[in-house]
C-alpha cells in the first residue's frame, strides 16, 4: 500500500495524521496509531526524496563528464 504512494500522496497523508495529533482529541490508542501511520508516510516521503536526489546527482555527473 504505502510503496505505491507518490511523494505528494504520502505527504498529504502525513499532514493529515499530524493534524489529528495536533488537535489533541485522540485517545491514547488512536494517537499511537496516528504516530505509527505518520512514520510510514514519513518513510515513503524520505524514500521518494532520496530517489529523486540520486537521479539528479547522476544526471549532474553525466553532464560534467561530457
Amino acid at each position: 500500500m504505502s510503496q505505491e504512494l507518490t511523494y505528494e500522496e504520502a505527504l498529504e497523508k502525513l499532514d493529515e495524521q499530524l493534524k489529528l495529533l495536533e488537535d489533541g482529541n485522540l485517545s491514547l490508542e488512536d494517537a499511537l496509531k496516528a504516530v505509527d501511520e505518520a512514520r510510514v508516510y514519513l518513510k515513503v516521503c524520505t524514500e521518494r526524496l532520496d530517489a529523486a536526489r540520486k537521479k539528479i546527482e547522476v544526471r549532474g555527473e553525466a553532464e560534467t563528464t561530457e
